[in-house]
């Protein structure tokens, strides 16, 4: 059998057969038993979680324990640290609940801690100074991916069946991909960032979940979608839920797979990864062929991407001078950081506009590819290398050039805003998982849902748990 998802356990407690309680100190003893080999979970909340499942929300994952990433979806008088020395040591806590957070505690969720995350989110390692590096469960060695790479490994190993995550330039995809889990990055403006924030990274970020299965990242959707007062802007809702698109025919699908590109490198694992999942797709009555939008190899792209990142951080370090009661200096945050937040400082503000504008066009020519070229789905790797060992990304004089060659298929689409999904189709020779990334246009998560769902029954991965695994075997 294969282990339970987190509708599993829901059914668990309907029935009568386990008490959130009980499941909640399950989660809690596996949480003690793995810290000092994943260092996943950051800020446990292991006595309010006990307190709350004696009360929790009738949802569809009523009294499943999960766990929250430690950058964003804030919880009142708990600490935010986003990775951050300064606000480690200053024992930074959050003055509200997100609007984020009440929608999983609706879904009858309860929070066990917070997870591990790289400092700011700002890069797709998770390996901060002030909380030491997440461990991939598959090869404790290993990167977990970032910057939700706590939340994965979690999932990973078993602690819990499903995680907040979020995503700026691949954040949830590519950490699912390196933990062998479903990581699908909603479209933009479909999960509010309140009351805090209105868009992150001129619209790139987004939040979402990593889970082991599709249903339960179909569900976890229908409950944190929809906009709050105030929100910027919002997608329009789905013709229906996303649960009920889970085992659907998607019909015959006309998908471009891109195994590699021109202007990077891309492992031979990864594009393997591609190359099988697009015969795969074929066997399941498809119309397939090697194509990608022309746009996606645009070689401008990263220099406003970073523009508008850099600008950002630099935003980010004043509006953090409020909260610690002082100005950042570079001895609060990493080299990295400070480095990219001057960059930031010295961007005028209409250099920084003209490359929201630039963005903006190209988005526009990256979607000419799905509306008037007429493909429904666009096939890629997640990441163009298999999970890197630890300290290969935080290389202090190598990372940030490695950083930029293998981020070739991602950070696109936060800046498009279309919905993306990384499957766990794939592994190395060694064992290491690769997933890869199906991406729609505009609107379409449930055209993804419908799609993975399908491959999820092709070519099932929920028997598959890494080395270290201690969670339930069914």
């Amino acid at each position: 059998m294969n282990p339970p998802d987190a509708t599993d356990l829901a059914e668990l407690v309907r029935s009568g057969a386990a008490s959130p309680a009980e499941l909640v100190e399950d989660a809690i003893a596996r949480i003690k038993a793995t810290h000092s080999d994943l260092n996943a979970v950051i800020h446990p909340r292991f006595e309010a979680a006990v307190a709350e499942a004696g009360e929790v929300a009738d949802g569809p994952f009523k009294g499943v324990p999960f766990v929250v990433k430690d950058l964003g979806c804030t919880i009142a008088g708990e600490p935010h640290h986003l990775g951050c020395a300064a606000l480690k040591e200053a024992q930074v806590t959050s003055p509200h609940d997100s609007f984020l957070y009440r929608r999983f505690k609706a879904l009858g969720l309860v929070a066990v801690g917070r997870t591990n995350t790289p400092e700011f989110g700002s890069t797709i390692t998770t390996e901060p100074l002030a909380y030491g590096a997440a461990h991939n469960p598959w090869n404790l060695g290993h990167s977990t991916g970032g910057s939700s790479g706590g939340s994965a490994a979690a999932v990973a190993a078993g602690l819990v069946p499903i995680a907040h995550a979020n995503d700026g330039g691949g954040s949830i995809r590519i950490p699912a991909s390196e933990c062998g889990l479903v990581g699908l990055k909603p479209t933009r403006g479909r999960v509010s960032q309140g009351p805090d924030i209105g868009e992150g990274w001129a619209g790139s970020t987004i939040d979402g979940v990593v889970t082991r299965s599709v249903r339960d990242t179909a569900t976890a959707l229908d409950g944190i979608s929809g906009p709050e007062p105030g929100d910027p802007y919002f997608a329009a809702p789905p013709a229906r839920s996303y649960a009920s698109e889970v085992g659907v025919d998607p019909g015959r699908l006309r998908i471009g797979i891109a195994p590699s590109v021109a202007n990077g490198t891309t492992h031979a694992e990864c594009s393997a990864a591609v190359d099988g999942a697009g015969f795969l797709l074929e066997s399941l009555g498809h119309d397939v062929q090697v194509a990608q939008p022309v746009s996606l190899t645009d070689d401008e792209f990263s220099r406003h991407f970073v523009t508008i990142l850099a600008a950002s951080l630099a935003a980010d370090f004043d509006g953090l001078a409020g909260v610690l009661g002082r100005p950042l200096e570079a001895a609060d945050v990493e080299p990295d950081n400070w480095m990219f937040a001057e960059m930031g400082r010295a961007i005028s503000a209409p250099a920084y506009l003209a490359s929201v504008q630039w963005v903006h066009a190209w988005n526009r020519r990256m979607a000419s590819w799905w509306a008037d070229d007429g493909f429904d789905i666009l096939v890629t790797p997640t990441l163009s290398i298999p999970p890197p060992p630890l300290g290969w990304l935080s290389d202090p004089e190598l990372g940030g050039q490695r950083l930029g060659e293998i981020m070739l298929y991602t950070a696109q689409f936060n800046v498009t805003g279309q919905p993306g999904v990384s499957l766990p189709l794939h592994q190395t020779p060694d064992g290491l998982p690769i997933g890869v990334q199906f991406v729609g246009p505009y609107g379409a998560e449930d055209m993804l849902i419908r799609l993975a769902s399908q491959l999820e029954v092709a070519a099932p991965w929920a028997h598959k748990t890494p080395p270290l695994w201690v969670g339930a075997t069914g």
